[in-house]
């Protein structure tokens, strides 16, 4: 390190216990923990990504109200000291992880339900609440909250909405965006924009929501929002399908859609390979040969638990007589529904059988995904031959994931420079729903234009003119 290195240095470690210890003056050690208290191995990390080694860090605060928050931006903010805020840290793009020394903001205490509007269909919550609380908060008042995947026990809705999550849902509902109707939020200077619509149709001017929403806290930290509740399901059917090419997927996803209309809720679509990691590998039986040149987990969310289930067995069986499907496996129960989707999710089981790993969540359109496939294999192994690599994803919402095997040598970010790059080429995203946060920012512009780019650096000066919101992160 050199000396003006140094210096930085302890320039910014005086700053920041200057910060800290004002702010434990203010609010007390109970909600700012400084660095003899905090517990920065927990916060140091989200699913994926750890900080780096060495980054020293003043402390941690625990808001439990909005204007806690409120002043402990302002402070922040008046002092010019960065701030990292963090929800459930289920993240996988490093949006949450600090990147410079920084204040951690964590919501984990700003949890619960603050009212739920039968009538309205909505719940307002704070940003802490985890998303399996909401859940079954609607389910106990006879309704659904829709949103869902792998870490709901962990994931707060702040940090949903913060990432615009999407999940195994996103095919009826929408994404994280299309379920809140109004937020509440702090900018960077403490400022406070409660903005708490709870009704379905107000163009009373700019929709400011949509300025947190998906920024990855980089404009604003979300506090408390209104979430979109709708009737609870009272029939699930679910089934594992087989085609022989991605052809035939398309084909059959237009059939499902119009014979299924609006209850269609998921589409999942598997390769071989996949496939073969998420039932022989991890050592579950097979519901289906390994013969087949693509899977598809289809699942249906109806009104009408008696007739539900017969139409769609009655629409499996025309597929499979009419040749559009090869072959196919219907959930006779809660158990079996539970055993297919458990190899659809086996991603987070891929330390067993598929690690180190380097993951891809890109999006390209729909039609195109079939070329993709084979395009970017091929692109991959002409620079590493014999490159172990898997593809899934949710086909309806233009979702592809790649996992590419880490042999050793391998080097990650000419990997990451080859398939960006081809995404760009394609016309696709670099991120389809796990968001950019640090992972992503040096390829944004494969999806971006200029002009876009521009944009949002000028909405990031100006409500964090002093770049303190989550710095390093999206733009």
């Amino acid at each position: 390190m050199s000396l003006k290195d140094q210096i930085l240095a302890v320039n910014e470690a005086a700053a920041g216990a200057a910060v800290v210890a004002r702010l434990q003056r203010e609010l007390g050690d109970d909600i700012v923990k400084g660095p003899e208290e905090a517990d920065f191995a927990r916060h140091s990390q989200d699913f994926t990504n750890r900080m780096e080694e060495g980054l020293r860090l003043p402390g941690i605060a625990y808001p439990r109200t909005t204007e806690q928050v409120s002043r402990i931006l302002a402070l922040c903010h008046a002092e010019g000291f960065p701030v990292t805020p963090q929800g459930g840290l289920t993240g996988l793009a490093g949006g949450a992880v600090p990147v410079v020394p920084s204040l951690i903001l964590s919501m984990e205490r700003m949890r619960g339900v603050e009212a739920l509007d039968p009538v309205g269909r909505t719940i307002t919550v704070q940003a802490g609440t985890v998303l399996e609380t909401v859940q079954k908060a609607a389910e106990e008042a006879g309704f659904f909250f829709p949103l869902d995947l792998g870490g709901r026990g962990t994931a707060q809705v702040g940090g949903n909405a913060s990432t615009n999550a999407g999940g195994n849902r996103v095919l009826r509902y929408g994404m994280m965006r299309d379920l809140v109707l109004g937020l509440e939020a702090v900018l960077a200077d403490g400022t406070v924009v409660t903005s708490l619509n709870s009704m379905m149709k107000n163009n009373a001017g700019y929709d400011l929501k949509h300025l947190f929403i998906g920024s990855e806290g980089t404009l604003g930290v979300i506090t408390r929002l209104v979430l979109r509740l709708y009737p609870r399901p009272r029939s699930v059917s679910t089934a594992l399908l087989a085609a022989d090419d991605f052809g035939q997927v398309l084909k059959l996803l237009r059939e499902a859609g119009e014979a299924f209309a609006g209850s269609l809720s998921a589409f999942e679509l598997m390769w071989p390979e996949f496939y073969a990691l998420g039932t022989t590998a991890l050592g579950r039986q097979s519901p289906l040969p390994h013969e087949y040149g693509v899977y598809v987990l289809v699942e249906t969310l109806g009104t009408d638990p008696e007739r539900d289930p017969a139409r769609f067995e009655e629409v499996i069986a025309g597929m499979l007589e009419t040749g559009l499907l090869r072959d196919a496996v219907i959930a006779q129960s809660d158990r079996q529904r539970q055993d297919l989707w458990a190899i659809r999710d086996c991603p987070g089981e891929f330390p067993k059988v598929h690690w180190p790993q380097l993951s891809f969540d890109v999006s390209l359109p729909a039609a195109r995904i079939g070329d993709f496939v084979p395009f970017i294999r091929e692109r991959l192994h002409a620079r590493w031959p014999g490159m172990v690599m898997v593809f899934f994803g949710h086909l309806a919402d233009s979702n592809l994931h790649l996992s590419v095997r880490l042999d050793e040598g391998m080097p990650e970010h000419e990997i990451d420079e080859v398939v960006y790059g081809a995404v760009g080429e394609w016309g696709g995203s670099v991120s389809a729903e796990h968001g950019i946060g640090m992972l992503k920012r040096a390829y944004l512009h494969h999806s971006r234009t200029p002009q876009e780019l521009a944009l949002m650096r000028l909405l990031k000066d100006s409500l964090d003119p002093k770049g303190i919101l989550n710095p390093g992160k999206v733009i």
